[in-house]
């Protein structure tokens, strides 16, 4: 299979239909059962420039490309940002209300950087809106099937919020231990479903999940 690496021609398309600025939204962890769902949010406007070389969808990425990629995403878009919505979050409400909260969270945060979120125009991975429905005043959302793939603002976005999550799973080793988090990030895997017959679920399991897949 042919890896095509992203672009700004979505982007590019955006900014000369009269948006000034993108936010590439993409969403991480939200099959995991355990840990937070993040999204990530990188804003990008006409002068943004190359994007880093190598950049993609997180899930195309090493570990360790993704750590190197992170910071470089970070200096080269206007803004980034990652919103979070605890596993607590995730049982109570749901996982497409958690990932709104956690991109409102994301956009508060961006917000409060500088960036102006209201003259931006979203463009969200997938074929649904989930964003809309959590926030007070609408903005205005572009949906795109694998735009994680084709646009550098969203792959930019999942590899600062992936970064980003797998770090808070890894620093739950030290207070945590025995489940494998450096590992697994909270993805079930047949060690980590081990763990909690073992030790029982913590505080970052997804209560509900886990009876759905008992």
């Amino acid at each position: 299979m042919v890896v095509m690496d992203p672009t700004l021609e979505v982007e590019t398309a955006m900014h000369a239909g009269g948006a000034r600025y993108v936010i590439g939204i993409d969403e991480v962890g939200r099959g995991a059962i355990a840990g937070p769902v993040a999204v990530g949010l990188c804003l990008v406007d006409a002068e943004v420039g190359v994007h880093p070389e190598g950049l993609r969808d997180s899930k195309m990425l090493s570990e360790k490309r993704r750590v190197a990629l992170a910071p470089l995403t970070t200096g080269w878009a206007r803004y980034t940002a990652v919103g979070l919505a605890s596993a607590e979050e995730v049982d109570s409400i749901g996982i497409v209300a958690a990932l709104g909260l956690a991109a409102k969270r994301g956009l508060v945060a961006m917000h409060e950087a500088g960036a102006r979120v209201g003259d931006s125009v979203i463009l969200l991975d997938g074929s649904h809106d989930w964003l809309n429905p959590a926030l007070a005043t609408p903005l205005r959302v572009q949906t795109r099937v694998k735009a994680d793939r084709d646009c550098a603002s969203v792959a930019g976005a999942s590899v600062v919020a992936k970064v980003h999550r797998d770090n808070l799973m890894i620093a739950a080793d030290t207070r945590l231990p025995g489940y494998g988090w450096s590992g697994n990030k909270g993805y079930g895997s047949a060690e980590h479903f081990a763990a909690i017959d073992q030790l029982g679920a913590t505080e970052l399991h997804r209560r509900t999940w886990l009876k759905v897949t008992a």
